[in-house]
């Protein structure tokens, strides 16, 4: 089956629906609350909720707590996958090793990680490294199995005609492992971006005195949904920017690969 490509003439038209679904979507909230469909207190209002936004980025006190979410973020997200990675291909170029380890890597990762997040904060306090220690536990698995299972991946073909030209584990480890596996490293680090998230929220709330779960946390408290839908809005939108900045940095480390366009015609 061949693959469809979007003509780029209809890139505009994509984008032009898409902005038109999301539009469309906040004028039917408005318009169920306006007319009492839905209650506002349950389910608020996009007006209160821009002019929550507008009062925190007036008043400058959510970039404090922006930040420390950030900072978080990036953290659990950069040490998660250095760690995933390094141990994937570790694991992936050691059968013997893989094995042993096998059973406790998924009974560690069949636990709910979440729940470890009082224990960090016993271990590491308050402060940020008991939310990037959850992040990690959370960012590290995923891209420790897409690593795995990318090496693993490789033709034994590939491998066998590889070092029959001479190349050494260093040759094969540059050429042929690291390749295949970084594809299936960047689709986890997609997922990974939004997990780091969820690791930094949950630690905030469960103690924390900066941070935008510290603020929805402090809003769910008074029961002002605006606040809460505020700061939800506040994390998807730097999750979408840190989800373009991993894809971008995809299609410049991975520019080796055909597009679609040229998969379509080398195949026509």
């Amino acid at each position: 089956m061949r693959a469809t490509v979007l003509d780029p003439r209809n890139r505009a038209l994509v984008q032009a629906v898409r902005l038109a679904l999301l539009l469309g979507g906040v004028f039917l909230w408005w318009l169920l609350t306006a007319l009492d469909l839905i209650p506002v207190f349950f389910f608020g209002d996009p007006v209160g909720v821009a002019r929550q936004l507008a009062t925190w980025f007036a008043s400058g006190t959510v970039f404090t707590h922006l930040s420390v979410t950030l900072i978080e973020t990036l953290l659990a997200f950069g040490i998660g996958t250095a760690l995933g990675l390094g141990i994937g291909l570790w694991l992936a170029l050691n059968p013997f090793l893989a094995e042993v380890f096998d059973p406790f890597i998924k009974a560690f990762n069949s636990m709910p990680r979440l729940i470890f997040a009082p224990i960090f904060a016993l271990w590491f306090g308050l402060g940020i490294w008991s939310k990037v220690a959850l992040g990690v536990t959370l960012v590290f698995f995923v891209v420790f199995f897409n690593v795995f299972q990318g090496v693993r991946e490789v033709s034994p073909v590939v491998l066998a005609n590889t070092r029959m030209l001479g190349a050494g584990p260093r040759q094969l480890l540059r050429h042929v492992y690291l390749p295949s596996a970084t594809s299936w490293v960047f689709s986890s680090l997609h997922n990974a971006v939004g997990i780091a998230f969820v690791g930094s929220v949950v630690g905030e709330y469960l103690g924390s005195e900066r941070g935008v779960g510290y603020l929805i946390l402090l809003a769910e408290g008074v029961f002002d949904i605006n606040a809460v839908i505020a700061g939800i809005l506040l994390l998807t939108v730097f999750a979408l920017l840190l989800d373009i900045a991993v894809s971008f940095l995809e299609n410049h480390l991975l520019r080796w690969r055909p597009t679609a366009g040229q998969t379509v015609a080398a195949s026509a």
